[in-house]
């Protein structure tokens, strides 16, 4: 498989730390070395049977020469970056921004060679943009897309987001397109992952609404559990049994981050909406034959399907352990 897990781009960013010579620190020094010796080499006049392409080749071995040291330093900044930063998504992005950085210099740097005049090279370089814009719009757009990915950063690696329609998991965000890993999906009603990849173009994101249900600063979702009883059931006691046995599974996980939660809210315009600091119960008339209570309580979005059937198998043992104050719809209908 040609994407990466978050273990892997753990380990794509371990590759920089620690100490000692690094086999990319070798290969481009022999690099460095060999363009050095064959500038000199083509210094001697046995070489001036190759006229006009002796000067060519001094040029691109100067490039190949000053390209080496570019990766050098390249190399050794993503070192510094991944042993300074402790989020591995954020090095996750700032690497790849590196790395098409260098790219970049090395590819204005060849042209700078190549062309002994300025002039030529700025002519040379504009016709053949302009082609190249005119035949990759697409490839171009996502490129920017990626841009905007990265500066704004509307997901990041192991987010769960939907883009449009599709949803899931990014495993990798390439300079043009990136990758999920599907959750829910069309075979699944469930929010595990179906085990598809779905890759779109990064242009998307400028084109549709971006969903992030990992967003860092409240990485949680609200989700709702609805039951069905009797209208001859002790609605008081069926409250009481839910929210004691939801405020049970759910630990003091839940408070804590209800009150996160408030604190972001009072920095928005929104301030006075009224949360409360405890799973809540509400009673709904269902258009057949029966009373809807919905439980709603706060859950990590990776973990939702996991807590919604422990809660389900919970609640509901408990709420029949008293048969006579919980009746259930006893009809077909249900």
């Amino acid at each position: 498989m040609d994407v990466k897990t978050n273990q892997e781009v753990g380990e794509e960013i371990r590759t920089t730390k620690g100490s000692g010579p690094k086999l990319w620190v070798v290969s481009y020094v022999i690099l460095s070395v060999i363009c050095l010796a064959v500038y000199f080499l083509l210094q001697f006049q046995v070489f001036g049977l190759l006229g006009t392409y002796r000067s060519l080749l001094q040029r691109l071995s100067l490039a190949g020469l000053v390209v080496s040291f570019v990766f050098i330093m390249t190399k050794t900044i993503e070192s510094i970056v991944t042993k300074r930063s402790h989020a591995k998504k954020v090095s996750y992005n700032v690497i790849r921004l590196i790395r098409f950085v260098s790219f970049l210099i090395a590819a204005f740097i060849v042209v700078s060679f190549l062309f002994a005049k300025w002039y030529t090279a700025a002519v040379s370089l504009g016709l053949f943009s302009l082609v190249l814009g005119f035949a990759l719009q697409t490839p171009i757009s996502s490129l920017i897309g990626w841009f905007y990915i990265i500066i704004r950063t509307p997901y990041r690696i192991g987010d769960r987001t939907q883009v449009g329609d599709f949803t899931g998991d990014v495993v990798e965000i390439g300079y043009l397109d990136t990758t999920l890993w599907e959750f829910h999906g069309d075979y699944l009603s469930n929010d595990v992952p179906s085990g598809r990849l779905i890759r779109f173009p990064n242009t998307l994101v400028l084109q549709s609404e971006v969903y992030n249900y990992s967003w860092r600063k409240f990485p949680f979702i609200w989700n709702e559990i609805p039951f069905h009883i009797a209208y001859e059931s002790d609605f008081n006691y069926v409250e009481t049994v839910i929210r004691n046995t939801a405020k049970k599974e759910l630990g003091d996980d839940m408070t804590k981050s209800i009150k996160r939660f408030k604190e972001l809210l009072h920095q928005t315009p929104v301030d006075e909406l009224d949360v409360k600091e405890y799973p809540f119960v509400v009673f709904r008339i269902n258009s057949n034959t029966w009373v809807e209570v919905s439980v709603t309580y706060l859950v990590h979005p990776k973990q939702a399907s996991a807590v919604r059937s422990r809660l389900i198998k919970s609640i509901i043992t408990e709420l029949r352990k008293e048969p006579n104050k919980t009746m259930f719809p006893n009809s077909n209908a249900r």
